[in-house]
């Protein structure tokens, strides 16, 4: 396999993972709800700098992620394993209902401000705990690349996918509303069950690959 073909790759599951995560049509009522009595210009600009706050608090996850670790002495396969444990918990209460409160469901706040963007749109319910756990599970795994040149490369590719996921967020939130109409209640349903399920397997995922690193002594 080329390295361009890897890297490739790295990008795409890096990409499907945030969208999986962060699950865009998911925001779409909260985003109506707390976005009501604005202007078409103050939805943009919310929706705006909500995706541009999230991108920011990935990116500086994955750039940090590893520092935080070696800082409190976790290691990299404890990190995988409580996050895929996570992620996995997160995936399952979107399949079959949820009996707490997700770790990315932003909380009731009051709707008489002006400014929503950081939080609770980009902070919980775009990064949240489940994102910044995946991809801190992700800046491990390229931390481990023994060459120099392949974790720039990966480390690019991930900022990448940051930014796309951050885009596509941005996207469904300027047309929340069109969306809404389409989806439909039972549509986001659907959806939700579908990242769900795709949310289980990448747990599944990262717990295996923080098994392997502890039996490697990572």
């Amino acid at each position: 396999m080329s390295l361009e073909i890897f890297h490739l790759q790295y990008f795409l599951a890096g990409l499907v993972s945030l969208l999986v995560i962060t699950n865009p049509p998911s925001k779409i009522p909260l985003f109506i709800s707390l976005t009501q009595g604005m202007d078409e210009a103050q939805r943009k600009s919310q929706a705006r700098w909500a995706a541009i706050y999230a991108g920011i608090i990935m990116f500086v996850s994955l750039l940090a992620g590893n520092l935080l670790l070696a800082f409190f002495g976790i290691s990299y396969g404890a990190l995988r394993i409580a996050g895929g444990f996570m992620v996995a918990v997160i995936g399952y209460q979107m399949l079959f209902g949820q009996q707490t409160p997700s770790p990315n469901k932003a909380p009731l706040v009051r709707r008489d401000r002006e400014d929503y963007a950081f939080f609770p749109i980009a902070m919980p319910m775009i990064a949240g705990p489940g994102t910044m756990a995946v991809i801190i599970g992700f800046s491990t795994e390229i931390a481990e690349y023994p060459h120099w040149e392949d974790q720039v490369a990966t480390f690019f590719m991930m900022t990448l996918a940051i930014v796309f996921c951050c885009l596509v967020c941005w996207a469904v939130m300027r047309s929340a509303d069109f969306c809404g109409r389409k989806l439909g209640p039972s549509g986001t349903i659907i959806v939700s069950k579908l990242m769900g399920f795709l949310l289980v397997c990448i747990g599944v995922q990262f717990i295996g690959s923080g098994i392997r690193a502890f039996a490697t002594g990572m």
